[in-house]
């Protein structure tokens, strides 16, 4: 089966073409994600993932890329859950629930109108193996550039992250870089829709992460390990959607689960199993 996957590989340009998204999508996500672990902005990653989709519809109603229009309502929903919070006394969880449950909802009732319904199913749960190059070259533009912001504003990002009181007090602009990570974050999410779909989209920018999380205390190791287990669940799950017919967004995902619950098992400092040796050891 392994073999059948690998000629397939080399014989058709669509499975390729997956296999370079796939790889992107999950090293950025992965990066990325582990920003979006330290900082709690796990609910502000489904959020924009899922206040993308009227902007997908919108698009595909009036014909433009759907980046463009998902990139918008993701900004804008970003932006709404942030004025709600600060004019209100509800709580950030709270603004978020009914931002992203409306925008939701809206999406939902313009994929009703929209004529091109079948792609805009592939929108909600991933069709990676209906990538194209233009597509291939879009998601690697906006991973290019997410990874430099990572790269050249990392120590602001780590400081920003770990401690935002110091950093404020040192003169950092630290609501700057917030909202600048949240820009990368909707990109992120815009350009991993084909290939997980935008109900999934948040589990693979938290799971590679938080398997990171749990098998190193350094934030350099943790961001090379959630990119690496990224990109091996993105090859992974591609090959089970690949030959088995499953979607492919859900086979990436529960790739990531998996290794998580080997990590949430297994790691020699959070283990469950290692734990209860601990414990045994104090008794």
């Amino acid at each position: 089966m392994i073999i059948k996957f690998f000629e397939a590989l080399v014989q058709y340009d669509f499975l390729q073409n997956a296999l370079i998204t796939s790889l992107i999508v999950g090293v950025v996500a992965g990066v990325i994600g582990s920003f979006i672990i330290l900082r709690g902005m796990s609910l502000m990653g489904d959020a924009i993932s899922h206040a993308v989709l009227p902007g997908v519809a919108m698009s595909y109603i009036i014909g433009t890329n759907y980046i463009i229009g998902a990139s918008i309502f993701g900004l804008m929903a970003a932006g709404l859950i942030e004025y709600v919070n600060q004019k209100s006394k509800l709580k950030t969880d709270t603004a978020i629930g009914i931002v992203f449950s409306s925008f939701f909802a809206l999406g939902i009732i313009m994929i009703s109108k929209a004529d091109s319904s079948t792609n805009l199913t592939s929108i909600l749960f991933g069709n990676v193996l209906s990538v194209t190059k233009n597509d291939i070259l879009l998601t690697g533009i906006v991973g290019i550039g997410v990874l430099l912001f990572v790269v050249l504003f990392y120590k602001e990002l780590q400081l920003s992250s770990f401690d935002p009181t110091m950093a404020k007090s040192s003169g950092l602009n630290v609501k700057a870089f917030h909202y600048a990570l949240v820009f990368a974050l909707t990109l992120v999410a815009v350009t991993s829709l084909q290939t997980i779909g935008t109900v999934l989209i948040v589990a693979l920018l938290i799971t590679p992460a938080a398997t990171a999380f749990l098998l190193t205390n350094r934030l350099s190791t943790m961001i090379v390990l959630s990119a690496s287990f990224g990109a091996v669940s993105a090859v992974i799950g591609l090959f089970f959607s690949y030959s088995f017919n499953y979607p492919s967004g859900a086979t990436i995902v529960l790739t990531a689960a998996f290794f998580f619950m080997l990590a949430f098992i297994f790691s020699p400092k959070q283990g469950i199993i290692f734990k209860k040796k601990e414990v045994l050891v104090s008794e």
